[in-house]
C-alpha cells in the first residue's frame, strides 16, 4: 500500500468516519426514525471521504452544510408547536393591516390577491426561482471552495449562523404560513403535513411532483417566520459582491428578488416573513463580521480549518 492509500485508509482516518456514520444513524433512528435519505447522506459522505485526498478535503469543507441539514432534520423530534403557541390569526391580521390590498370595499392580503390573480407565466417563473433557494447557495459555495477558500469558510459559517438565528425564532415564535390560514382557518391542527400551496401550479404545468415531494419532507409547517428562503439569496449576493463576481451578481440579485416575490405569490410566506428573513441575514452578517471575526479564538479556528481543506 502506497503512502497516499495508507493515509486514506489508516485507522486515524477510518475511525472518525465510522464514528460519524454510526452516531448519525443511531441518533436518527432514535429521534426521528430511519429514512432512506439518511442512508443516502452516509453513502455520499463516505464515498467522498475515502475516494481521494481531494474529495476528502471537499467533504470536510462541506460538512458545515451537512451539520446544518442534520440539525434541520432533527427539528422533527421536537416540533416548535410543542414549545410555544402557534401564531395564526395575529400574524394574518398584522399582514393585512400593514400590506393589505383594498378591493371592492374589502381588505385582503397580498397572498390572497395572488391566489385569485395568478397566471401561468408567473406560476412557472416563481417555481423556477423557488427551486434556486438551496442549489444556488450550494453551487456558489462549491465555486468559492475552488476559487477562494477563505471566503468559502466565511460564507458557509455565516450561512449556518443565519439558520441558527432562524431556528431560534421558529421555537420562540411558531407561525403558520398563509396557505394554512387559507386552508384551515384559525384552528390549530398539530401535525399538519407540508403543503405545496401555489407551487402546485408549477408541478401541474410540467406534470411533475418536484414540490410535492419536497414539501412532503418538511420538518415543520409552523416555521414560516422568518422566511429563510429569503435569507439565503441575500447572503449569496453579499458574498458575490465581496468576491467581485461581476455580472453574475446581477443574476444573484434577480434570483433574490424573484425568491422574495415567489414566497408571497405562492402563499408560502407573508411579506412580514420575508422581511424577517432579510433581517436574519443582515443580523447574521453583522454578528459574523463584527463579533466572531473580531475573536482571536474564532480566527484561529478558521485558520486551522483552512489548513484541513486546502489542497
Amino acid at each position: 500500500m502506497n503512502s497516499k492509500a495508507s493515509y486514506l485508509y489508516s485507522p486515524t482516518s477510518i475511525l472518525p468516519a465510522a464514528g460519524f456514520t454510526i452516531l448519525y444513524l443511531v441518533l436518527s433512528f432514535l429521534l426521528i426514525g430511519f429514512k432512506t435519505d439518511q442512508l443516502g447522506l452516509i453513502i455520499f459522505f463516505n464515498v467522498f471521504y475515502f475516494l481521494s485526498s481531494g474529495t476528502r478535503k471537499f467533504i470536510i469543507a462541506f460538512s458545515i452544510f451537512i451539520v446544518y441539514w442534520i440539525i434541520f432534520d432533527y427539528m422533527k423530534a421536537i416540533p416548535n408547536y410543542k414549545i410555544n403557541q402557534v401564531h395564526i390569526q395575529d400574524l394574518y391580521s398584522a399582514e393585512k393591516s400593514l400590506f393589505g390590498i383594498h378591493i371592492n370595499g374589502d381588505v385582503i392580503t397580498p397572498n390572497e390577491y395572488w391566489k385569485t390573480n395568478h397566471n401561468a407565466v408567473l406560476d412557472v417563473l416563481t417555481g423556477i426561482f423557488y427551486l434556486c433557494w438551496i442549489p444556488v447557495p450550494l453551487a456558489f459555495a462549491a465555486y468559492l471552495f475552488f476559487k477562494n477558500k477563505i471566503l468559502f469558510l466565511q460564507f458557509s459559517l455565516t450561512f449556518v449562523l443565519i439558520n441558527f438565528i432562524g431556528f431560534v425564532i421558529y421555537y420562540l415564535y411558531p407561525a403558520a404560513p398563509p396557505w394554512y390560514m387559507q386552508q384551515y382557518g384559525v384552528d390549530f391542527l398539530p401535525g399538519t403535513p407540508g403543503n405545496t400551496a401555489g407551487l402546485s401550479r408549477f408541478d401541474a404545468y410540467f406534470h411533475v411532483s418536484i414540490f410535492k415531494n419536497l414539501y412532503a419532507k418538511s420538518s415543520n409547517v409552523f416555521a414560516a417566520m422568518p422566511s429563510l428562503h429569503s435569507s439565503y439569496p441575500l447572503l449569496v449576493l453579499y458574498y458575490g459582491v465581496k468576491n467581485k463576481a461581476g455580472w453574475v451578481n446581477i443574476v444573484f440579485a434577480m434570483v433574490m428578488v424573484g425568491i422574495w416575490f415567489a414566497a408571497v405569490y405562492t402563499s408560502h410566506h407573508y411579506i412580514l416573513d420575508v422581511l424577517a428573513g432579510i433581517v436574519c441575514a443582515v443580523l447574521g452578517l453583522v454578528l459574523f463580521n463584527k463579533v466572531l471575526m473580531q475573536s482571536k479564538r474564532f480566527v484561529n479556528f478558521l485558520n486551522k480549518y483552512l489548513e484541513k481543506i486546502s489542497v
